[in-house]
């Protein structure tokens, strides 16, 4: 009985020691990024480059400046819907064995010939935050392109990428591109937040769509051409990048005039108050609250209205 005990710590002591050196790693890998960034920025010939380009392109006329009440409520919407699909993403990944399994009521709109397959809890709840994000998705997408605030997210001229190297490269140096997120993001924004909304957002609805019961099992020749393999190698890496996204965007907001930037997404202003900060933690104790209850104890009633809820 000692040995595989022996065994399994040794082998919990080994990942710590790997996150203990990776830490000190990281540090100096962002050290030396920001010296080298320091010496490029300090040619002559960069020099000339960042003064052409000074890290965001110019809107076209027109543009709406600020943001309107909709588009708050449309990001914490996608924040809190965002929060739980990995949560509960991450345990349907981890778990070994459900707490609870749900099979769905085969009777009303929903009525298939085959009985419905039974899942567990933890994924019906990833579905159902899925099915929830994707309709907050569409009515944002629908709103962006009829108020004009499309602009601002998708790429409207070619220097936009000479311009996105500039604002790196000012943020890597610690000279940080100046803020004015209320009129026009700086180029860098611009192009992560239209890959997050048009590439990360739909790569990760198909490929979660492929992996879920509701795709069709006996259409071989769809499988063949897209087969459930290439959705997981996909599915995975767009969960990362989106666990990136949350990590790096929180801590620019945080980083590069809290209240100001708080108040644009949560106090519908450019004034530099404490109205948005006072939204902004309101919602993170509601997305607190959520991840704590989001357990088989208070799922179970929910998941019982659309179908059979059992321990086994």
């Amino acid at each position: 009985m000692s040995l595989p005990t022996k065994k399994k710590s040794g082998t919990a002591k080994s990942k710590w020691a790997k996150l203990y050196w990776a830490v000190p790693a990281a540090l100096v890998a962002l050290l030396l990024v920001v010296l080298l960034a320091k010496w490029i920025t300090g040619l002559a010939g960069v020099k000339d480059f960042l003064a052409a380009y000074p890290g965001h392109s110019e809107l076209p006329e027109g543009t709406p400046a600020g943001f309107p009440a909709w588009l708050a409520w449309q990001h914490f919407l996608n924040g809190f819907f965002l929060l739980l699909i990995i949560r509960s993403g991450w345990q349907v990944r981890t778990q070994t064995r459900p707490a609870a399994y749900w099979t769905r009521n085969n009777k009303g709109m929903i009525r298939t010939r085959n009985a419905p397959t039974k899942i567990s809890l933890a994924l019906w709840f990833h579905l159902v935050l899925d099915a929830l994000w994707i309709l907050n998705g569409i009515v944002f997408a629908v709103l962006i392109f009829a108020t004009g605030q499309w602009v601002r997210i998708v790429p409207t001229s070619w220097d936009v990428f000479p311009n996105a190297l500039s604002a790196a490269l000012q943020y890597a140096s610690l000279n940080w591109p100046t803020e004015n997120g209320w009129v026009n993001y700086n180029a860098l924004q611009l192009l992560t937040y239209f890959i997050t909304v048009f590439v990360a957002a739909p790569l990760a609805f198909v490929t979660g769509l492929r992996m879920s019961s509701a795709w069709p099992k006996n259409a071989k020749a769809l499988n063949k051409a897209y087969p459930i393999e290439a959705a997981r190698a996909v599915h995975f890496p767009v969960m990362i990048y989106f666990v990136a996204f949350i990590v790096v965007h929180v801590f620019l907001v945080l980083a590069t005039g809290a209240l100001r930037n708080l108040n644009h997404m949560y106090g519908g202003s450019d004034d530099v108050s404490w109205v948005g900060f006072g939204i902004f933690a309101a919602s993170v104790a509601v997305m607190v609250a959520a991840w704590f209850l989001a357990r088989p104890l208070f799922l179970s009633p929910i998941a019982s209205l659309m179908g059979k809820v059992s321990s086994r």
